[in-house]
């Protein structure tokens, strides 16, 4: 076990933030994906996502890093935290382009505010976390780019790795120790989901099919753009999965269930298109490969 790992564990939940185990060295969370889920053990009633499984126990906490030196990862979520992510500039990116301290300094005098004042920690690559608060009663989720470029903001369905936690790339190290600070009113403007279409509309769905295929396109596309706001993903994928049944009997294009799904998931979206795009491949490649299989088995 390495103790230094433990105690930033330790330290993240005496603040009050559920902690997570990431692989050590990396980034990612320990454990499985939904995708590999074995559905036993801590799953026997369904996936465990990291956030589920987050926690403040000490104890938990130190019977986790006697198995492994895990980075630690904070759910910022059940933390009520919202933090920004200032991203630095890829190697092969044209010199002068801003990266994203310098794009959120911008926002902050176009708001005629100085850059605020938070717990900050440095990332293993030269960016910046800027931890705040959640306003009460608010539950503001994960964003990509919404900000600007090079800005990204972890909220709930989220985790950023903590100060101590170490990748190939550095250390990842506090530079501001004082408490979180409140989000800034101008920020939660920004980052409030965009209005969902009117109760009721509905996104026009073209497609060459007919009669149950084409009623079931139509109806998941309408699930996925007026899904609330921490429901989307689990929605998109739900949907995605249903509709790959009739990718693989023939009754639907792939094509068209990818365009519909995806124009669906941006007319609503917290995440990136890419994000987006993904969920969709997976569901449905998830789908197709189970009831192709079940045909031929038959």
């Amino acid at each position: 076990m390495s103790e230094h790992l433990l105690n930033a564990a330790l330290a993240a939940a005496a603040r009050g933030w559920p902690v997570i185990p990431l692989r050590p060295g990396d980034k990612r969370p320990a454990g499985h994906a939904q995708k590999h889920c074995p559905g036993t053990g801590r799953c026997t009633d369904g996936h465990k996502t990291p956030e589920q499984r987050a926690t403040t126990d000490a104890g938990l906490l130190a019977a986790a890093w006697e198995r492994a030196p895990y980075n630690v990862g904070i759910a910022t979520g059940p933390s009520g935290l919202l933090v920004v992510d200032l991203d630095t500039l890829k190697p092969q990116e044209p010199k002068g382009t801003p990266d994203g301290a310098t794009a959120f300094a911008a926002l902050c005098e176009r708001a005629g505010h100085a850059v605020p004042a938070t717990y900050r920690v440095r990332t293993a690559r030269g960016g910046e976390h800027l931890y705040f608060t959640q306003p009460p009663g608010i539950r503001l989720h994960n964003t990509a780019g919404r900000l600007a470029k090079k800005i990204d903001t972890r909220g709930w369905g989220g985790y950023v790795v903590a100060a101590g936690s170490t990748t190939p790339d550095g250390t990842y190290a506090v530079l501001d120790d004082r408490p979180p600070a409140l989000l800034p009113d101008w920020l939660h403007e920004a980052l409030k989901p965009r209005p969902r279409p009117a109760q009721g509309g509905t996104l026009a769905v073209t497609t060459r099919a007919s009669g149950y295929a084409a009623a079931a396109l139509r109806g998941e596309v309408d699930n996925v753009a007026h899904a609330a706001d921490g429901t989307r993903n689990a929605t998109l994928l739900r949907a995605a999965r249903a509709l790959g049944r009739l990718i693989a009997s023939g009754d639907l294009d792939r094509g068209e269930v990818e365009e519909a799904l995806s124009r669906a998931a941006s007319a609503n979206a917290t995440q990136s298109q890419r994000y987006y795009d993904d969920v969709i491949t997976r569901g449905l490649d998830w789908s197709i490969a189970r009831n192709t299989a079940g045909r031929r088995a038959a």
